[in-house]
């Protein structure tokens, strides 16, 4: 058991590197290197028999906490699952595209994904507007609302259906200030996001007021997903202890 304990830790261990190496700009690649820390650990206190002199009623504690929390976080990601599908509908008023990171190059790739979903919507839906949402981080060379506008019109889509938000600095802020952009709470609006992130975009848009938000889920990379699939069970459990999601 030990041997196959290490076995996964060395497996996390290496994922985090990859991960890191893609600089997202993210630090949640560390979890990966946590949970391999743990696993060494667990490997360690296996084999020198540790684990065997505890009381049983401390095992079954422990043991039970365990399957809790595996079934919470399965219960998590088949949240983050139901998002994989949406396709919105035709004819929204507004979408919103929710930023992510902005490289010197351009749009990351994650970003890409994005507005590719948008431009694809934008040309079928020639009256719908479209909210750029998105700050600029200290990582990054402008705002991402900037580079997405410039990335949607060098790409053909008119200047004058896209609005930019450039205040925001996560998700809620994303959909907090484009809501006050728009001012209608009975506007059909379409979430853009990657598959990962739609679930949790368009409980956020329907908490802040947006009652008629509706999910358009982007491609994601699938080498990456696993990663961002876990950091997502994470942001769902974080909006709803701020009370974002209902």
């Amino acid at each position: 058991m030990s041997v196959w304990i290490c076995v996964a830790a060395l497996l996390c261990l290496a994922y985090g590197g990859i991960v890191f190496m893609a600089g997202s700009g993210s630090r949640f690649y560390l979890i990966w290197w946590l949970g391999s820390a743990l696993l060494l650990a667990a490997a360690l206190l296996l084999r020198l028999g540790v684990w065997g002199r505890l009381s049983p009623p401390f095992r079954r504690a422990f043991a039970a906490g365990l399957l809790v929390c595996a079934v919470v976080f399965v219960f998590l990601e088949g949240l983050v699952l139901s998002g994989f599908g949406q396709k919105g509908r035709d004819g929204l008023d507004y979408l919103i595209v929710l930023g992510a990171q902005m490289r010197e190059s351009g749009p990351s790739v994650v970003l890409r994904y994005r507005l590719d979903a948008a431009y694809d919507y934008l040309t079928e839906n020639p009256d719908t507007v479209c909210i750029l949402s998105g700050g600029r981080g200290g990582n990054e060379s402008c705002s991402e609302a900037e580079g997405m506008y410039r990335y949607l019109t060098e790409r053909g889509i008119a200047p004058e259906r896209l609005v930019m938000e450039d205040r925001s600095a996560d998700t809620s802020e994303n959909i907090a200030y484009s809501m006050k952009l728009i001012g209608n709470a009975d506007a059909d609006v379409g979430i853009v996001t990657n598959n990962f992130h739609v679930f949790r975009g368009v409980r956020l848009a329907r908490a802040a007021g947006m009652k008629r938000a509706c999910g358009i889920a982007a491609g994601s990379s699938a080498l990456y997903l696993p990663n961002n699939m876990t950091r997502e069970a994470f942001g769902i459990v974080k909006d709803f202890a701020c009370g974002n999601l209902f």
